[in-house]
């Protein structure tokens, strides 16, 4: 299973700042400390172009990303502060995505250390999220020839907004969100099917929801690739989360997802999404198992290749 990854590409935060940006130095380490990967499969994938961000994002936008010349407002909305490292940072993770796209057409399952940056929309980013990884990604795969229709698995606690929003009115991509109805956004955007669930939602629940949701995605999206959005933040330790998951629990969703792909035919790309545990260890615990149970479904017969 090949496993592409980011962390050389750091970029400056103030003190304090509650974006986790060493989780993913951490989790790569935590990769190969499980062994999880051979070396050759553990690789830094190509920067996104701007031809390839230009397929979701506008020219406007993305020239003023480039150059610095963003707004204070919407360097607020995005919750980053800007600098060129944050701008190769992006094209690294959407590059990850991409790449993982491709692999997991050839493998069956592949994962990116990085990605699920579901809030950013053609005109803007948001939510520590710059460009949609998961939309570009669909779209070069499409622009290419290698699929025509694209599910993604939205499982991170907060709505893909931006994700929704951009494959709007679009048959061929097909979004499924799973998320706390209470938290950001304030403003959900309408995927094709949406979940959203209360505070304080713990295993049982979830896992119900889950099941029935994404069996009716892969149902209604009669897709070629599943991109799964995964986030390690509906644990019961994150910040930002506000429901119950155990390790566990997350575990199981994993579990749940790739099994029912596989039951499907259907190859995976994982990315990782976000995670703000009070201790980064737990975050990076919960994206561990998500890339052990990943490399578990990879070694398992049943998915297209």
């Amino acid at each position: 299973m090949k496993i592409f990854h980011c962390d050389r590409f750091s970029f400056p935060l103030p003190p304090r700042h509650r974006f986790p940006i060493h989780k993913y130095r951490l989790l790569r380490e935590a990769v190969m400390a499980a062994d999880l990967a051979a070396p050759a499969e553990l690789r830094v994938p190509e920067l996104a172009t701007d031809e390839q961000i230009l397929r979701a994002h506008d020219a406007d936008y993305l020239q003023r990303v480039k150059h610095g010349q963003l707004t204070v407002k919407e360097i607020r909305r995005i919750g980053l502060p800007w600098s060129p490292e944050l701008v190769a940072r992006a094209r690294c993770s959407v590059g990850g995505t991409i790449a993982a796209c491709r692999a997991a057409l050839e493998d069956g399952v592949a994962v990116n250390l990085a990605g699920g940056t579901h809030h950013a929309f053609p005109d803007h980013g948001q939510g520590f999220c710059l460009f949609n990884d998961t939309i570009i990604a669909t779209r070069e795969l499409q622009a290419q020839g290698h699929v025509r229709r694209v599910v993604i698995l939205d499982c991170d606690v907060h709505q893909g907004n931006g994700t929704a929003a951009m494959a709007a009115g679009d048959p061929t991509i097909f979004t499924f969100s799973i998320h706390n109805a209470h938290n950001f956004p304030l403003h959900k955007e309408p995927s094709d099917l949406d979940i959203g669930l209360g505070d304080g939602t713990g295993d049982a629940v979830y896992l119900e929801a889950l099941a029935g949701g994404v069996q009716r995605a892969l149902d209604l999206a009669r897709a070629d690739l599943a991109i799964y959005v995964s986030g390690a933040d509906p644990y019961e330790g994150d910040l930002l989360g506000r429901f119950a998951l155990s390790k566990a629990g997350l575990a199981e969703r994993d579990r749940m997802v790739f099994d029912m792909c596989q039951r499907a035919s259907l190859p995976v790309a994982a990315v990782m999404a976000g995670g703000y545990a009070r201790y980064v260890e737990d975050t990076v615990d919960i994206h561990l198992q998500t890339v052990r149970i990943a490399a578990q479904a990879a070694q398992v017969p049943g998915i297209n290749r």
